[in-house]
């Protein structure tokens, strides 16, 4: 067994980053969107037009090969701050899935872990099921007889300094290719993944979108933002939150703007929802009406937001005990 496992003064042995998951190859499409929606009652069409966004943006997501690089730059910065600690990637919907990485952990001598979700803003599709589906596989591990690690889990991060810092940078590096005459009447638009009226209502998470590009403008000292949501799955009739990107770009250039900055500050990394709802569909609007639409990047690696994620292990890390 690992000394790290026999050591009773360490609150934990390691870290587990928690994310979403994405094919690596196009072969993957299929099988990990069946994953995605088990359960759920996904028209087949539906299926099949989401699988060819991912063809048209390369047949794979950016999600896995982000997430690892985040879990170097994290266990790098540990290691810089005196807190030596292996760092896990543990995925929902593909490889390395959760109970893989937890059984891997296990074989390392790792018997406590301090587990991030990589998402800000909670609710029941996003931040709870992520700790469903960590119980899950924790249940599955030990109804085979074998041992599992501990874990803990981060508290929710959606206006924690690092993160508001590192999604600011990018929106100011955004707003760097507008003129500086124009960069403080130019709107924003701060997005997030949409999800069902229903399920929002009892979340904190429209309150805790809010809360983030509400601390991210101010940071800016930008005046004129607005909320936006991208990425409805559900059925047309169902009540989701709106109003959508794409109406919010036509709005806006209905009204004679030339130009607007888009921030998707409910996604930590580049994926499909992001490099085709965004990049590729609501370009095509902006293009349609007239409007220039600007991107902001995602936080991914940026060492604002890696220096959250190690502030949540430290802060964890010196509770007493």
């Amino acid at each position: 067994m690992s000394p790290l496992a026999q050591s009773s003064a360490r609150p934990f042995d390691a870290v587990l980053l928690i994310a979403f998951g994405g094919p690596t190859a196009p072969h993957e499409i299929r099988p990990f969107l069946q994953n995605v929606t088990r359960g759920r009652p996904i028209p087949p069409a539906r299926l099949e037009e989401v699988a060819h966004h991912y063809e048209k943006m390369g047949g794979r997501s950016p999600l896995n090969e982000l997430t690892f690089r985040q879990a170097e730059a994290l266990r790098a910065r540990l290691a810089h701050d005196g807190v030596a600690l292996p760092v896990y990637v543990g995925m929902r919907n593909w490889h390395p899935y959760l109970g893989d990485t937890l059984r891997e952990m296990r074989a390392a001598g790792i018997a406590r872990v301090f587990g991030i979700i990589l998402s800000a803003h909670d609710s029941e599709a996003g931040w709870q099921r992520y700790l469903q589906d960590v119980l899950a596989a924790q249940a599955e591990i030990r109804s085979a007889g074998e041992t599992c690690p501990e874990v803990s889990i981060a508290p929710n991060w959606h206006d924690a300094d690092g993160y508001v810092a590192a999604a600011a940078a990018r929106v100011a590096a955004a707003f760097e290719a507008i003129p500086d005459a124009e960069r403080a009447s130019t709107p924003l638009v701060f997005t997030a993944h949409s999800i069902p009226s229903e399920m929002a209502s009892a979340s904190r998470y429209v309150e805790q979108f809010t809360r983030t590009a509400t601390l991210i403008a101010e940071r800016l000292g930008h005046a004129r933002w607005q909320l936006a949501y991208q990425s409805r799955s559900g059925r047309p009739q169902d009540p989701w939150l709106e109003p959508d990107i794409n109406l919010v770009v036509e709005q806006l250039a209905a009204a004679g703007e030339r130009r607007m900055v888009v921030a998707p500050i409910g996604f930590v990394c580049d994926h499909v929802e992001v490099l085709y709802d965004l990049d590729d569909e609501a370009q095509a609007t902006a293009a349609r009406c007239g409007i220039a639409m600007i991107r902001a990047g995602t936080v991914s690696d940026h060492p604002e937001f890696i220096g959250m994620l190690a502030k949540l292990v430290e802060d964890a890390w010196a509770v007493p005990r």
